[in-house]
């Protein structure tokens, strides 16, 4: 589905600690055509209470993507990524890992746990617009993906 045909935004959850790598993704996003709105929660537990919505994410929507780094406070992103997949409703929603880490045994790993893809975080601005404009065209013009 191409974003002109889009009625809504793209609802994207960035699932990430490190304050620079948010503005990298919030500069991606703002340079890409992506008609989007991101979320961003710092940690795993408020990544499941904002899913679930629990406590302070009473009104959360469903995102149509999660973005998600592997390394996080209070609940890691494998921790997040198996109790997404295990839920009936959640497990639909595609999970893009999002990490510093290039080690296999990590890219192994989150796909046993049904990650949906692995990318290594970019350094730069210009590296993370290319991703952000990888992830819109293949997630959001190639693939169908299941309605909210």
């Amino acid at each position: 589905m191409s974003n002109q045909k889009r009625l809504r935004p793209i609802q994207i959850l960035l699932v990430e600690d490190n304050p620079g790598d948010v503005f990298l993704a919030r500069e991606a996003l703002r340079e890409s055509k992506m008609f989007s709105n991101l979320t961003v929660v710092n940690d795993g537990q408020k990544a499941m209470d904002y899913l679930t919505q629990a406590k302070d994410y009473a009104d959360a929507g469903r995102p149509d993507l999660i973005l998600l780094d592997l390394n996080l406070p209070r609940k890691t992103g494998y921790e997040v990524l198996e109790e997404i997949k295990k839920d009936k409703v959640l497990r639909l929603i595609p999970v893009v890992i999002l990490t510093s880490s290039e080690e296999e045994s990590d890219i192994v790993r989150t796909y046993s746990l049904h990650a949906n893809a692995y990318i290594s975080k970019p350094i730069n601005l210009d590296q993370f617009i290319k991703i952000v404009n990888c992830i819109e065209d293949f997630w959001f013009t190639v693939v169908k993906l299941p309605p909210a």
